[in-house]
């Protein structure tokens, strides 16, 4: 896909976000996790993160951002958790459990990817990467390596 042809996809999910119905912006932000690399996305997706309006905006957008499993996923949730209050964290948590609590090397390798975060420029990220590496190492994933590390 051209580089405008992602723009113009992100801007029309941007716009889906900011839709009155809850349904639309769910929709939206597992849309727009797909393009989270993408600068333009950042803010929209933080947004939907933390929606105001119906917490399962908050689940399925957080989910979608962990289940990227990179920078860009992991980063946009970890800002959320930096300012979030108690309901919405616990809903990124229950995220964070049903994406990494099955392999536990796919948990480690968030773990690690959380502590090149805590070193990220932005004070935001930061501060929300240690919550995200926090809850991490928390869960007991079901499945582990065979090998005796």
């Amino acid at each position: 896909m051209s580089n405008e042809a992602r723009r113009a996809v992100v801007a029309a999910l941007i716009t889906l976000a900011g839709s009155p119905d809850y349904r639309d912006r769910a929709d939206a932000g597992r849309g727009l996790a797909n393009f989270a690399e993408m600068p333009e996305a950042g803010e929209p997706l933080l947004e939907l993160v933390l929606d105001a309006g119906d917490t399962s905006v908050t689940r399925a957008t957080a989910e979608a951002l962990l289940r990227r499993q990179d920078s860009a996923g992991l980063a946009v949730v970890a800002s959320a958790l930096a300012t979030a209050g108690p309901n919405h964290t616990d809903w990124i948590h229950t995220a964070v459990l049903d994406v990494f609590g099955v392999i536990a090397s796919d948990r480690d390798a968030a773990v690690q990817e959380c502590e090149t975060l805590g070193r990220d420029a932005n004070a935001r990220t930061r501060r929300g990467a240690g919550h995200l590496a926090t809850a991490l190492a928390a869960i007991n994933p079901i499945l582990r390596s065979a090998r005796n590390d």
